[in-house]
């Protein structure tokens, strides 16, 4: 199998795991959102200690620990990938799996406005177009709503500044997410163990099987991170640009039609101006990419 073949096949397996995360969130609960994610960081690093050993990566992890810089962006990083992992587990948990997944459809624009807030960068003229018609959406879903889509904002500006601080501190997914859930796992395992001790633990209280289901989320957050650092080294940087949209439409395709969650009309309009938003950001970074490449061919052959 060619290379860029098994490529986006690992990618779209990695989105198509990450989509359907609202399945599995489920079946931990009456567990509450802060309980399941206090577990989560603490198997994720009973997991990537693992990996971590059998990949052979301790001498980069202790490279990190020396870097005072990359430590510091690090942190900034587990924090708020906690924010996002619990805003998502908060949300699945308490009916709104559709709104999580337009948290993760307008992720692309918030990551653009922020590289242009945080770093300077400019926008092209139809990249502004999608932003206002973006922009638009969530005005028309705030009215829908009748309070801003909080849940959606937390999860793409969060996601954002995470991509944000590890594009910054560009360190291995193995080390780096390992370094996250230490920097995470005293406060994640200390409030467990509150839970225990003063018997509102839902660890186990429903049996072996609940409580073996809890000891899996590292092995779940861990996988779809492998399959997809095995992909970005394998296909492109577009192809990988088109494959983030299938988590999200798996997300909104179950908030519908496995947890009957409404959508009246104003809220399918204010989905389809971010899907048309999205389009238009798509179509455009697509044909700017194949512009640059015509412009490098032309200049080698010159």
């Amino acid at each position: 199998m060619p290379d860029s073949r098994r490529g986006l096949i690992l990618g779209a397996t990695a989105y198509i795991l990450w989509g359907t995360f609202p399945l599995y969130w489920t079946l931990l609960e009456p567990g509450g959102a802060v309980e399941i994610l206090a577990h989560r960081i603490v198997w994720s690093l009973v997991t990537m200690v693992v990996i971590l050993v059998l990949w052979h990566r301790g001498p980069q992890l202790r490279a990190v620990l020396r870097d005072r810089r990359t430590t510091l962006l690090l942190a900034g990083a587990a924090v708020v990938i906690t924010i996002n992992w619990g805003g998502y587990i908060w949300g699945v948990t308490n009916g709104r799996v559709v709104e999580t997944s337009l948290g993760y459809f307008i992720n692309p624009l918030v990551t653009v406005l922020m590289g242009v807030l945080v770093l300077g960068e400019r926008l092209r003229q139809l990249q502004w177009v999608a932003m206002g018609i973006a922009f638009v959406a969530v005005v028309v879903l705030t009215i829908d709503y009748g309070r801003p889509p909080w849940v959606a904002l937390v999860l793409a500006f969060s996601f954002g500044t995470y991509g944000l601080l590890k594009k910054q501190a560009n360190v291995g997914a193995v080390e780096s997410i390992t370094f996250e859930t230490l920097v995470l796992a005293p406060v994640a395992a200390a409030y467990i163990l509150w839970l225990m001790a003063t018997s509102q633990s839902n660890f186990a209280s429903h049996g072996i099987g609940h409580a073996l289901l809890f000891t899996t989320t590292g092995i779940i957050t861990a996988i779809p991170l492998m399959l997809f650092g095995a992909a970005a080294i394998r296909v492109s940087m577009v192809s990988l640009g088109l494959l983030q949209y299938l988590a999200p439409t798996i997300q909104f395709a179950l908030g519908i039609l496995v947890f009957h969650e409404d959508m009246p009309a104003s809220r399918w309009i204010g989905f389809g101006l971010v899907w048309v938003a999205l389009a238009i950001f798509t179509v455009e970074a697509l044909n700017h990419r194949r512009r640059q490449l015509q412009l490098i061919a032309h200049a080698s052959a010159v």
